[in-house]
């Protein structure tokens, strides 16, 4: 049930959450963008249409043009649960990013939260 609810809800609603998480501890919303390009290949003026057009946050991953292949290298815990168990992909996907903007928060340099093989 919390799935179905967090992919209707718009990526307009979700991104600030996202900027706001890492700006109040010091980082930018350019990085922010950075790291949501690196992950599903949108460049900022795709978020910003994404928030313009009101697309759901399942939609703005299922159509996503380029989901980078190092995200599988993402690891760790986020509300509790290991992102590299997450069984339903889409929701992967959502914790991927989360993971990576609490990355961000805590201060972590970019060039480690952008994963390379």
């Amino acid at each position: 049930m919390e799935s179905v609810k967090i992919y209707q809800m718009s990526f307009a609603k979700i991104y600030p959450l996202l900027v706001n998480k890492a700006t109040k501890k010091g980082r930018t919303i350019d990085e922010v963008d950075q790291v949501i390009n690196w992950l599903t290949g949108y460049w900022k003026e795709d978020i910003e249409q994404a928030i313009k057009d009101c697309v759901s946050y399942a939609d703005f991953f299922l159509h996503a043009p380029d989901l980078n292949p190092n995200r599988k290298l993402i690891k760790g815990v986020v509300c509790g649960v290991r992102v590299e168990s997450i069984e339903e992909p889409l929701m992967q996907e959502i914790r991927y990013l989360d993971k990576l903007i609490g990355e961000l928060a805590k201060g972590k340099p970019i060039d480690k939260i952008l994963r390379k093989e």
